[in-house]
C-alpha cells in the first residue's frame, strides 16, 4: 500500500515549521526576507517570473512568524509510514518504505546545528564511486532553507527543485546589481535571451553535476579525515570557528574532486559559476585560487588553476589535520583556537 502523501506531507511540513521557528532568524534581516520572499513562492506555486502580490505576501509573512512563535518549544512529529512511526531523524529506515513508491526524504543537520527535512517525488536513483545518489524532484515539503545538496547517512542527496529555486535566486541577485561579474560569465554561457526557461532548466542540469561532485570530495574529504571531524563540527556550531571549519573541508572537498574535474572537462559554466559563490570565509581563506581564477578571465590558460587545485588538495589536508589536532588537545576551547589561528 502506497503511503498518504497528504498527511505525510503535512507531518514533514510541520517539522520544518519547528526548525523555521528555531532557526529562520539566523540570517541577516536582507538574506531572511529574501528566503522567505522565495519560500512564499514555493508554497504558493508561483512561477518564478511572476511578480508576486506585496499584501498577500506581507500577511503571509506576518502569519507565518505568529505561527513559528507557537512553536518554539514543540518537538518534532514521528514520521509514520505502513504503521510504523519513526524518528524524523531516522531517514534511512523512512526510505526504504518511501523509495519503491517513487517518493524521497530527508531530516537531517547543517549548518548552525539546524535540522533540515523534505519530502519530494524521486526523480532516479544512482551510484557514484559506490555511493548512492538520490535526486529527488517536485518538493512536497521543506523548510525555509532547502541546501540543494548534501550527504546523510552514507547516501547523497541532490535537489533539483531546490537547485533550480537556488539558481534562481542568484540570476535574480544579479539582476539587482547587473555587474560585469563571475555570475555575469556563468550566465553568458546559456542563451537567457531566447528562452528563460530552457536556460535555466540546462544550468539546473549542470550545477546538479558541480554539486554530486562537491558532495563525493567531502566524502573523500571525510575518509581521510576519520570521525572526529563531525565531532568537531558540532563543537565549534555557531562560532566563527564553524566557518572557518566548514571552509577548510568545503577547499579541501573542492581540490580533491569539484576543481579537477570541471577543469580535465573545460565546464567554462560552471568554473564561472562556482566564483560567482566563492565569497565569505572561503575566500578569505583561500585568495590565491581568486587570483588564479582572474588570471584566466583576463585571457590567460588554466594551468594556475589546475596548479592550485592540484597543490590545494594537499595544503588543505594539512589544514584539516591541524584542526583535528587543536580538537584533540582543547575540545572545549577548540573554537576559540581555531578562530585565532585562522586570523593569523
Amino acid at each position: 500500500m502506497a503511503p498518504d502523501l497528504y498527511s505525510l506531507s503535512a507531518t514533514v511540513q510541520h517539522n520544518c515549521h519547528i526548525s523555521d521557528a528555531l532557526h529562520a532568524r539566523n540570517y541577516t534581516m536582507c538574506t531572511y526576507l529574501l528566503k522567505m520572499r522565495e519560500y512564499f513562492r514555493w508554497e504558493q506555486r508561483f512561477p518564478f517570473n511572476a511578480a508576486l502580490p506585496k499584501k498577500e505576501l506581507g500577511d503571509w509573512l506576518s502569519h507565518r512568524e505568529t505561527l513559528w512563535e507557537g512553536l518554539e518549544a514543540e518537538k518534532f512529529e514521528p514520521i509514520q509510514v505502513k504503521g510504523h512511526r519513526l524518528d524524523p531523524f531516522e531517514t534511512s529506515a523512512i526510505n526504504r518504505e518511501l523509495l519503491p513508491h517513487g517518493m524521497v526524504y530527508s531530516g537531517g543537520y547543517g549548518g548552525h546545528a539546524a535540522p533540515h527535512f523534505f519530502l519530494a517525488d524521486l526523480i532516479r536513483a544512482e551510484q557514484r564511486e559506490g555511493l548512492p545518489v538520490l535526486i529527488a524532484g517536485r518538493e512536497h515539503a521543506r523548510d525555509m532553507a532547502a541546501p540543494p545538496a548534501m550527504m546523510l547517512d552514507g547516501t547523497l542527496f541532490i535537489r533539483r527543485e531546490s537547485m533550480r529555486r537556488m539558481l534562481w535566486e542568484k540570476i535574480e541577485e544579479w539582476r539587482w546589481k547587473k555587474q560585469q561579474d563571475a555570475m555575469s560569465r556563468a550566465m553568458n554561457c546559456y542563451d537567457f535571451e531566447a528562452s528563460f526557461e530552457r536556460a535555466l532548466e540546462q544550468m539546473t542540469d549542470n550545477e546538479i553535476e558541480s554539486a554530486l561532485l562537491h558532495e563525493i570530495g567531502e566524502w573523500r574529504a571525510e575518509k581521510c579525515l576519520g570521525e572526529e571531524w563531525g565531532s568537531i563540527l558540532l563543537s565549534v556550531s555557531g562560532t566563527r570557528g564553524e566557518l572557518v571549519v566548514r571552509a577548510v573541508r568545503d577547499h579541501l572537498a573542492d581540490c580533491l574532486s569539484t576543481l579537477p574535474a570541471l577543469l580535465e572537462q573545460e565546464n567554462d559554466a560552471s568554473l564561472h559559476f562556482y566564483f560567482a559563490n566563492f565569497r565569505g570565509m572561503r575566500r578569505e581563506l583561500y585568495p590565491e585560487l581568486t587570483e588564479a581564477y582572474q588570471r584566466w578571465v583576463d585571457g590567460g590558460q588554466l594551468h594556475a588553476l589546475r596548479n592550485q587545485a592540484r597543490q590545494g588538495a594537499q595544503r588543505w589536508l594539512e589544514k584539516a589535520q591541524n584542526l583535528v589536532s587543536i580538537y584533540r588537545i582543547r575540545p572545549e576551547a577548540c573554537a576559540e583556537e581555531i578562530g585565532r589561528m585562522c586570523e593569523r
